[in-house]
């Protein structure tokens, strides 16, 4: 027994922790962020610009200067140094693709999570028969929003990976499920001796080829176009799996990572990452919650630990498998042909 007082406050903050979620995604849903990006205005003069009436607009404003999302100074609201970079639709820093597609779609259907729970089975499109990749891919603004989105999930792993990775040993790199190209991108930014690209289904080609060429790196990095189960893994010296692995069942990741360890050179790397749970399951929070994520949208896919994930490395043949921590809840696992 403690004789420490108990309060429900933690309790109470979790389980209504979506009204500070859906704040959030409202704000984005509205623009409120970059509207703010040329400095501060008054709470009257945003009702105005983004169509809101007065009552509730000031107790959610107030409420996102509360949450850390917007300052308030002689009551004028602007953003924060954090919001302003990543939320504001201008920059090349902004994340909020993903946020809009859990505002979109993810904030509904996580609704059903008992559902989900209780049969195992996805509470998405699926429910009513659709199937939302398939559609995405053959609808090229939606793909291009989406690919863009999975960019700013990745850019933090991204940046870490070129900073952590030994790539003075290495000469080609491609990234399996390339999405735009984020990843190769920054590694070939940072590392001028790399080369490669990105494979991805076909439709994604046009969007990877625009990005690349943005960021003046079409001498280096090209798109292979193919489905990562129906075809071979175009060959490279480093591979990667970035947010991809989570998606699947057990057979189909261990069938990834046995195409990958076939198209690598001896000495060659496949390079994992995900938001991996710890070997504990306890301090990932995000992990585990991705988890449900992948239970939420997926057949059968979840997320796992650096252990599990090393385990299935040494089963397909890969050596001196290792975990490091990558950006926000990314680790990256490390194996070696």
């Amino acid at each position: 027994m403690t004789n420490e007082q108990q309060t429900p406050d933690a309790i109470m903050q979790l389980g209504l922790a979506f009204w500070g979620s859906k704040a959030l995604l409202s704000a984005l849903e509205l623009d409120l962020f970059s509207t703010l990006a040329h400095g501060p205005l008054p709470g009257e003069t945003l009702a105005v610009k983004l169509g809101l009436q007065a009552r509730g607009t000031t107790d959610w404003l107030d409420a996102l200067v509360s949450l850390g999302m917007l300052e308030r100074t002689a009551g004028a609201y602007s953003n924060t140094p954090a919001t302003g970079l990543f939320l504001d639709r201008a920059k090349p820093s902004y994340i909020g693709g993903m946020l809009e597609m859990a505002n979109a779609r993810l904030y509904p259907f996580w609704g059903s999570l008992t559902e989900a729970l209780r049969t195992g089975r996805p509470q998405n499109e699926a429910k009513a028969g659709e199937d939302f990749f398939a559609a995405l891919y053959q609808d090229p603004g939606r793909l291009r929003q989406f690919l863009h989105a999975m960019t700013g999930l990745s850019m933090g792993a991204a940046h870490a990976i070129a900073d952590k990775f030994p790539w003075d040993h290495y000469h080609t790199v491609i990234d399996i499920g390339a999405s735009e190209g984020g990843v190769p991108v920054q590694l070939a930014l940072r590392h001028p001796h790399l080369a490669g690209g990105g494979f991805d289904l076909p439709a994604a080609g046009p969007i990877f080829t625009d990005y690349v060429a943005g960021n003046g790196l079409a001498g280096r990095l090209r798109f292979y176009p193919g489905d990562f189960f129906a075809d071979p893994l175009p060959p490279a010296d480093v591979l990667i799996f970035g947010h991809i692995l989570h998606d699947w069942s057990v057979q189909e990741k261990l069938t990834l990572l046995r195409k990958a360890y076939d198209a690598l050179p001896d000495g060659g790397a496949v390079i994992v990452y995900d938001a991996i749970i710890d070997d504990d399951r306890r301090a990932n929070t995000f992990g585990l919650l991705m988890s449900l994520n992948m239970l939420i949208e997926t057949p059968t896919g979840f997320d796992y630990t650096a252990a599990e994930c090393r385990a299935w490395m040494a089963d397909i043949g890969f050596s001196g498998s290792y975990a490091e921590p990558l950006a926000g809840p990314d680790s990256m696992v490390v194996g070696t042909k």
